[in-house]
């Protein structure tokens, strides 16, 4: 299972990110509005980032060499 450990290592980071912005923005009339943009750019990149790692990972179609040509 070392396909597993980038994954979840880079949920931890970005669980971590998600929970700075939502403490740290400042406080102001538009303070919900920057915390909800943040974490869905966070959420958005990391789910990006997992779907092409796992297509990679274990594509759904294999690939396959094409035969030789004899000339």
């Amino acid at each position: 299972m070392a396909s597993l450990f980038p994954v979840i290592f880079l949920l931890i980071i970005v669980l971590g990110l998600e929970a700075c912005t939502y403490l740290l923005v400042p406080k102001g009339p538009q303070q919900v509005t920057i915390r909800t943009a943040l974490m869905l750019t966070f959420a958005a990149c990391y789910l990006m980032w997992m779907v092409t790692y796992m297509a990679q990972l274990h594509p759904l179609v294999a690939p396959y060499r094409s035969p030789k040509l004899e000339i």
